[in-house]
């Protein structure tokens, strides 16, 4: 029988993919960190790119920031390139278990240090189907479909190369990237899901006066879009795809992000689309999703989907794209999927989700979240309580440690 760790341990998650505002990693990290000091004697080490060398100790949370400089295309985010110094800082403080989120260079600092510290056991995160979302769908533009496709297998073998290395790998969800792991020959793939507050994104958020300031009428809909208005997440092809529906439907469009293509979108919007920008209150997102009639995304590669579970969380039907982990969120009963960067085909489905029952399709996505159970408790007692322990184990077995010492060790 595997048993989570009792006794206080070191657990440690290195990443590229932190911003003081918003992303889909940090969200997690925070609820992590939340989660080890609520619920466990754990101790947690936080290693993430910053705009200085810094190391901040709050009682059991360590948090190293390592001088990166800003992506040039998303500045709020920044490049972890100094493997050197992610490894000083393990050695430092000698973490019993390291996770990482990302697929490029820092997996390899995790697995040197592993290397040196044959005990420590290494998690990897498939955060990102980067073969397709970076390397095939902005290469075919410029290459060609026939290039584009070579350097997307090129990219998956490299996974496939890389993930086979980590002691345990953790997908988001099944189409979105537990199946194509497996086709790569990656064993040992747990799927744990990210949360939702259930409490905080409810249909009981929903605030008539917030419907009345941006002028909708009793029977207009709202559409709504939450995330990074990048080139990635698609965003030009929701607003496009919102121009193509009749001025007679009365519609508006919330656009509620920020990120690079912001301002090229606020040029080409008319007085429909409303762009509030990020929302860091919760609580206010909350109400602005639950103020809302559908829920519209054009990212085609999802590997969970937070926004989206909130959105259905929030009683809203889905018009989405026929892709990644979308495939694992939305069926007839709760929304609309269709062709990848088709705005044509994403305004048909948004007028289908409306003409169509929808109360019960707004009905059905709240319960096919509460019967997924959806949750950041959920998902961390599978970290702590399963996936780590077994983590865990498969060192010990490798590091060629007696099954006695490593059972002993491994709830130690």
């Amino acid at each position: 029988m595997i048993q989570s760790p009792s006794s206080s341990q070191l657990f440690c998650d290195v990443t590229q993919s932190w911003s003081h505002v918003g992303g889909g990693v940090g969200t997690y990290l925070r609820r992590k960190r939340d989660y080890i000091l609520e619920h466990t004697p754990h101790r947690h080490l936080l290693i993430v790119p910053g705009a200085e060398d810094k190391i901040e100790e709050d009682g059991r949370t360590t948090t190293v920031t390592i001088a990166s400089p800003p992506v040039p295309t998303s500045p709020k985010y920044r490049l972890l390139l100094r493997n050197g110094a992610v490894r000083a800082a393990l050695e430092r403080f000698q973490p019993r278990l390291v996770e990482c989120q990302d697929a490029y260079n820092l997996p390899w600092a995790v697995l040197g240090y592993r290397k040196r510290h044959p005990k420590t056991a290494a998690v990897a995160v498939y955060m990102t189907d980067f073969p397709t979302a970076y390397v095939h769908r902005p290469l075919k533009r410029l290459l060609g479909e026939t290039v584009a496709g070579q350097l997307r297998s090129i990219s998956y073998r490299y996974c496939g190369f890389l993930y086979r290395r980590f002691d345990s790998v953790i997908a988001l969800s099944e189409n979105g990237g537990a199946s194509k792991l497996r086709k790569l020959g990656v064993r040992d793939i747990e799927i744990v899901p990210l949360g939702v507050e259930l409490d905080d994104f409810s249909p009981q958020k929903r605030d008539p006066e917030l419907r009345r300031s941006l002028g909708l009428g009793l029977g207009d809909p709202l559409l709504i879009y939450v995330g990074r208005l990048d080139r990635e997440r698609r965003a030009e092809v929701v607003v496009d795809a919102f121009s193509k529906l009749p001025k007679s439907l009365g519609a508006r469009l919330a656009m509620v992000g920020d990120g690079p293509v912001r301002d090229s979108l606020l040029q080409l919007r008319d007085q429909r689309v409303i762009a509030p920008g990020y929302l860091s209150d919760r609580e206010e997102l909350a109400k602005w999703l639950a103020s809302a009639d559908v829920y519209v995304s054009a990212m085609a590669d999802e590997t969970f989907g937070v926004s989206v579970i909130e959105a259905q969380a929030s009683g809203l039907p889905v018009v989405g794209v026929a892709a990644g982990a979308m495939f694992d969120r939305v069926d007839d009963s709760t929304g609309r999927l269709g062709p990848i960067d088709d705005s044509g085909a994403m305004a048909i489905n948004i007028l289908d989700v409306w003409h169509s029952d929808h109360a019960a399709m707004a009905t059905a996505a709240r319960a096919h979240v509460e019967a997924s159970s959806f949750s950041w408790d959920r998902s961390f007692e599978r970290l702590f309580h399963d996936v780590y322990p077994r983590a865990l184990e498969r060192r010990h077995s490798a590091a060629e440690l007696p099954r006695a010492d490593a059972y002993a060790e491994s709830v130690a």
